[in-house]
C-alpha cells in the first residue's frame, strides 16, 4: 500500500474502500481449533466448565484485558459452538487439548468484539470529499489542536481576561469576520442546522419565497421544504424549475413575507434554457422591502478555487458583498475543516439567531471549535493552503503524482493477486464530492482489476474480490 503520508489521497477505484491496517474480524469468526480425534466414548464430557476455564492463567489474562463478563460470555459462546459441532460430527469435533482450544477461540472472539467499528481506510473511491468516509481530512495542526482540547480543560466558555463566563463563538468569530468580511458569525453542528436555525430565528410563522429550481434534496432524503417546515416558516415557491425571474419574487412579497432566500444548488446543475436572479438584484429587492436576504451556500469555500486550477465556487465574501445579510455554509467540505455549520452576516441578525433557544441544542463542542480555529488560521496565508490543507492539496493534486501513488498500490495488488486477476492503470476523471461542483471532475488515475472467471463468470469473481477488499480486517 502507499506510505502513511498518502492516507486520504484520492486514487480512483470504483466502489472499493480498503482498511489501512490488520486485525481479526468479528463478523467472519469461525472456530478453527477443533479437528483432532478424541478417543473418549462421551465427547461432551471432554468440555470443561466455564468455572474451570476461568481458573486458568491464560483466561485470567483475558479477564484483565476484557473484563469478567465479556470473557465469561465468550467462553459460553465458543462452548456452545463446540457442542453443536459435536452434535454434527461426534468426537471428530474435538482436539487433544479442548480447554486450550476453547480459550484460543474465546480470545479470537474477544479481540474481534473489542475492535472499533470506526475504522481508518484508504479512500480509493475516486471521490475526494466522500460524505460516507467523513468528507475532508483535517490538517495536522487541527488534529493537534483537537487532541490538546480533548486532553485538558479549556477556555471553551471562559474569558481569562475578565474571569467571567465567555461565548464559545469568540474562538472563531474574529477569524470568520476577517476571512468573509461579515459583521458577526456563529457556529452550529452542520449546515442543515445553520439553515434551520436561521429560518426559525428570522421567519418563524411567516413566509419565505424560494425559487422552485432551488428546492434541493441532500443526502438521506433531507429536503429544503422539510427544513423550512420544521423551522416553522411557510415556503412560497416562485418561478419554475428551470427559470425564475426577479418579478416572480416581487409578486410573492406580501405583509407576511419574512425574508427572501436563495439556495446554492451545489449538488446538481440545471442546464439549457435556464434563468436565475443574480444575488445582487435579489438583495436589492429584499432591502427595498426592509427584508433580510439569506443565502445558503452549502459546501462553501473561503478562497477563490481558481488559483488552484479548480472551477470557481462562490465564496461567503462575494455573497456578502453582493448584498446578502446572512450566509450559511459547511465547515467540512471545500473549507477542509471539521463538520459544522457556519453562519455569517449582519450583526443584528446574528445576535437574533444566537438568542434562539435552539442555538444551544445545535451548538458545537470544544473539539470542533479547536479544530475549526486551527483550520481558519491556515486561511490567513492562502498561498500556503495547498501545502498545509489536505482538502485543497487533494483537489489540486497533479495527475502525475496520483499516478505514482496508483502504481504503488497496483504493485501490491499484482503481488497478491498474481494469476487471479489482471491489474492495470487507466486514466479517468474523479469527482470532487460532498455536493461541491457537481458537474466538474478532476483528472485522475484508476486501478482497474479484472478477475479471471470464477465458476465460468467474471462477475462472480469480481463480486468476491470487491467484498474481500472491503472486509480486510483491521
Amino acid at each position: 500500500m502507499p506510505d502513511a503520508s498518502r492516507r486520504g489521497e484520492c486514487v480512483a477505484l470504483t466502489s472499493i474502500t480498503i482498511p489501512c491496517s490488520v486485525r481479526p474480524s468479528a463478523a467472519e469468526y469461525r472456530p478453527t481449533s477443533f479437528g483432532i480425534v478424541s478417543s473418549s466414548p462421551n465427547p461432551y464430557s471432554q468440555i470443561p466448565s466455564v468455572e474451570q476455564l476461568l481458573q486458568r492463567e491464560d483466561v485470567r489474562a483475558l479477564v484483565d484485558a476484557h473484563g469478567h463478563g465479556p470473557v465469561r460470555d465468550a467462553l459460553r459462546a465458543v462452548m456452545a459452538t463446540l457442542r453443536s459441532a459435536i452434535t454434527a460430527r461426534g468426537a471428530d469435533a474435538l482436539t487433544s487439548d479442548v480447554a486450550a482450544a476453547l480459550v484460543a477461540d474465546a480470545a479470537t472472539v474477544l479481540a474481534a468484539q473489542s475492535r472499533s467499528t470506526h475504522r481508518p481506510v484508504f479512500n480509493l473511491t475516486g471521490t475526494v470529499l466522500h460524505t460516507n468516509l467523513g468528507r475532508a481530512v483535517l490538517p495536522e495542526v487541527a488534529v493537534d489542536a483537537l487532541v490538546q482540547a480533548a486532553r485538558f480543560p479549556t477556555t471553551v466558555e471562559f474569558d481569562l481576561a475578565t474571569g467571567q463566563r465567555g461565548d464559545r463563538d469568540t474562538h472563531v468569530e474574529s477569524l470568520l469576520r476577517e476571512l468573509t468580511g461579515a459583521e458577526s458569525a456563529t457556529i452550529v453542528n452542520n449546515n442543515a442546522a445553520a439553515v434551520l436555525l436561521c429560518l426559525n430565528s428570522l421567519a418563524q410563522g411567516r413566509e419565505v419565497p424560494v425559487s422552485r429550481g432551488e428546492l434541493i434534496e441532500i443526502g438521506g432524503a433531507f429536503r429544503m421544504p422539510d427544513i423550512m417546515s420544521r423551522a416553522g416558516c411557510n415556503l412560497v415557491e416562485v418561478g419554475t424549475t428551470n427559470r425564475t425571474h426577479l418579478f416572480d419574487f416581487e409578486r410573492a412579497i406580501t405583509d407576511q413575507t419574512a425574508a427572501l432566500m436563495t439556495v446554492h444548488t451545489s449538488n446538481y446543475v440545471v442546464q439549457g434554457f435556464t434563468a436565475a436572479v443574480p444575488e445582487s438584484e435579489l438583495a436589492a429587492l429584499a432591502h427595498q422591502h426592509d427584508l433580510p436576504f439569506i443565502d445558503d451556500l452549502g459546501s462553501g469555500t473561503l478562497v477563490d478555487l481558481e488559483q488552484f486550477g479548480l472551477p470557481h465556487e462562490p465564496t461567503p465574501r462575494e455573497t456578502l458583498e453582493a448584498g446578502a445579510d446572512v450566509v450559511t455554509f459547511s465547515g467540512d467540505k471545500l473549507l477542509g475543516g471539521p463538520q459544522c455549520g457556519i453562519i455569517v452576516g449582519r450583526r443584528d441578525l446574528i445576535a437574533t439567531i444566537k438568542r434562539n433557544p435552539m442555538k444551544r441544542a445545535l451548538r458545537v463542542d470544544k473539539l470542533k471549535l479547536a479544530a475549526l480555529e486551527a483550520v481558519l488560521r491556515l486561511y490567513k496565508t492562502p498561498e500556503k493552503l495547498a501545502q498545509h490543507l489536505p482538502a485543497v492539496r487533494q483537489l489540486s493534486r497533479a495527475k502525475s503524482d496520483i499516478g505514482r501513488t496508483a502504481e504503488a498500490v497496483r504493485e501490491v495488488f499484482a503481488k497478491h493477486l498474481s494469476g487471479a486477476a489482471d491489474i492495470r492503470l487507466k486514466d479517468c476523471m474523479s469527482q470532487i464530492g460532498s455536493g461541491a461542483l457537481p458537474v466538474d471532475t478532476l483528472p485522475s488515475v484508476a486501478i482497474a482489476i479484472t478477475p479471471h472467471a470464477l465458476d465460468g463468470h467474471v462477475g462472480t469473481a469480481l463480486t468476491r474480490w470487491v467484498r474481500a477488499l472491503r472486509e480486510l480486517p483491521m
